[in-house]
């Protein structure tokens, strides 16, 4: 006996992807950065030092003086001595009044008159110690300084991004099939013999 049959015949469906990678690149440009640094002003003065050195006293001990102190000096010197020529004819007279009382003051008064003063001699020193004045003013120094600060330019430089997307594409290579095969199938009447 003869069994009807039914042949299935599938194919299945194939598809095609074809992938395109994404590509990404980032550049990131350094930034523009300027420093200047303007100098500090700076301003000194200066006042200088005095030194004075008075040597007067220094010359009138060697005898070397100007005219006018030798004026003032010998009209000192003249009142001196004529107050102590007055004061030695007082005292003189006084003993020439007081004869009588006894003495030689005739011989006493000329020998005293004919004698000068008596000389004495001893080490000198020309000129004299601290016969020179010194005296000395310091400099004075006034520093003024100003600093400045520095002048910083900076400019950020954005990023360069560029970006290619990455694609799929995707293709139907093979269609799906099925085909349907009757083998030992009778069809008889408005029925098939057999009931599938």
């Amino acid at each position: 006996m003869q069994l009807a049959q039914i042949r299935l015949e599938s194919q299945n469906a194939k598809i095609g992807i074809w992938t395109t990678q994404p590509v990404q690149e980032i550049q990131q440009p350094k930034a523009d950065l300027s420093i200047e640094q303007p100098k500090a002003d700076l301003e000194i003065q200066t006042t200088p030092g005095k030194l004075t050195i008075d040597q007067t006293e220094a010359w009138a001990d060697m005898d070397l003086k100007h005219i006018s102190r030798r004026v003032t000096e010998a009209a000192d010197q003249g009142y001196q001595d004529s107050l102590e020529g007055i004061a030695r004819r007082a005292q003189e007279g006084n003993e020439l009044m007081k004869i009588e009382h006894g003495g030689n003051p005739i011989a006493q008064i000329s020998k005293s008159n004919s004698e000068g003063p008596e000389l004495q001699f001893n080490i000198g020193w020309i000129p004299s110690h601290f016969s020179v004045k010194t005296s000395y003013d310091p400099a004075e120094v006034e520093i003024q300084v100003k600093v400045n600060k520095p002048i910083i330019n900076s400019s950020i430089n954005k990023p360069i991004h560029e970006y290619t997307p990455g694609k799929v594409d995707v293709s139907l290579e093979q269609r799906q099939s099925l085909n349907i095969d009757f083998t030992n199938l009778k069809y008889i009447g408005v029925n098939y013999e057999q009931e599938i």
